[in-house]
């Protein structure tokens, strides 16, 4: 079975993090520190938050986003070098 983030099952289900957030009794700021690195999710957000995006529990990746997605969170300032 393939998994998405969290961020990737509240944006398919067309959900802002202000909306999310109102929906379980968190703030934004919260629910975005867990799409960012759920590791530590508690157990009963995570649920929550399943249930409200509709996907199965396996589906949903848990860790550090930029490891699944394979970019940085912070938005790289590298340049890349031109070509001699």
């Amino acid at each position: 079975m393939y998994q998405i983030t969290l961020r990737a099952a509240r944006t398919n289900r067309g959900l802002t993090l202000d909306e999310v957030a109102r929906l379980v009794d968190r703030t934004p700021k919260t629910i975005a520190k867990y799409e960012g690195d759920s590791t530590s999710i508690p157990r009963d957000l995570f649920l929550s938050l399943v249930k409200l995006y509709t996907v199965p529990e396996d589906m949903v990746f848990c860790g550090v986003e930029s490891v699944f997605t394979g970019s940085s969170t912070k938005g790289s300032t590298k340049r890349k070098r031109k070509a001699s």
